[in-house]
């Protein structure tokens, strides 16, 4: 708001639900390619359960350790208790996957997911034209229990993904219900967080920030240095909607109770009952609500450098 219109009343504009559609109808246009549903206003995949079919023999757990993936939000370390350290026999579950969720190109998870992929993008494209430079757009993948993609096979066990070879974000729907469920994370905005976490290292990628080869796990490793920056390049997407009056009251909570429930130390304490921050590759439940806050106080690139941070 500009000087002098201070005594002027500031009209709420819908949240980031309403103007998703979710509950007005809103449509979106939609190609159909043999198997595979593009929402092109949101660059949203949808894949049928004929374009799932692959012959990689892949197990779920090999599919993890042989993948160059980034993110997937800690979410492996309650899956696969066991993965890191080769014991497969203590993976949480007995292996189960999340809750088969159909990706039906009209419903409300579908048109919401590709509201927010859209309006992070856009948000994104606008910060890098500030600085001189092109915004490139990347996809978001919406599948059943698994699929093929430029890293490897992905599966719904790893949770949300970035790959950056394809440039495309894989989701499986069923981690929503596991996210307000098993992890207490309710809210639609804490849904949003974790595709503006994904994203997030879409940016990243353009900046020349990868993951590098053999990067270091523990508290203050290169891994966790890197997600803890996602969750703030999170952070910084939400500003944009709260400097756009989006937000409803609660938003913000529920982004950050999604934050801390994909803590390293939280997710490992429910799956083992220790914590051991020298195998941590996300950062503790504190850290990833402190990094996005900063995110989502200052709105700035520059505030979001956790690589040059002495302490996390």
């Amino acid at each position: 708001m500009s000087v002098g219109q201070s005594e002027a009343p500031v009209e709420k504009k819908h949240s980031v639900r309403a103007a998703a559609g979710i509950g007005i109808g809103a449509p979106l246009v939609l190609r159909e390619k043999g198997d595979v549903l593009e929402i092109l206003a949101g660059n949203v995949v949808l894949l049928s359960s004929a374009a799932l079919e692959t012959e990689l023999a892949f197990g779920r757990l090999a599919a993890a350790r042989s993948r160059v993936l980034v993110g997937g939000l800690g979410y492996l370390a309650l899956r696969w208790s066991g993965a890191l350290d080769g014991d497969s026999s203590r993976a949480l579950h007995d292996g189960q996957t999340a809750p088969t969720v159909a990706a039906d190109r009209d419903s409300p998870e579908v048109h919401f997911v590709g509201f927010v992929l859209d309006d992070v993008q856009t948000t994104w494209s606008g910060i890098f034209a500030q600085r001189g430079r092109t915004y490139r757009h990347a996809k978001l993948v919406l599948y059943t229990d698994s699929t093929r993609t430029g890293c490897g096979e992905g599966t719904a066990a790893t949770g949300p993904f970035y790959c950056p070879t394809d440039e495309q974000v894989y989701l499986d729907l069923g981690f929503f219900h596991e996210l307000s469920g098993k992890l207490g994370a309710r809210g639609q905005f804490a849904q949003a967080y974790v595709i503006a976490h994904e994203m997030g290292h879409h940016v990243q990628k353009l900046l020349g920030r990868e993951m590098p080869s053999g990067a270091a796990r523990g508290a203050t490793g290169a891994s966790v240095r890197l997600e803890l920056q996602a969750d703030c390049y999170a952070g910084i997407w939400a500003h944009s909607t709260n400097e756009r009056n989006l937000l409803d009251s609660g938003d913000i909570d529920s982004a950050l109770g999604a934050a801390a429930a994909v803590g390293d130390d939280r997710l490992q304490r429910m799956a083992t009952g220790t914590v051991s921050p020298e195998s941590w590759t996300h950062g503790s439940s504190a850290e990833r609500k402190q990094w996005f806050t900063k995110g989502y106080s200052s709105g700035k690139l520059e505030d979001c450098d956790t690589f040059g941070a002495s302490s996390l």
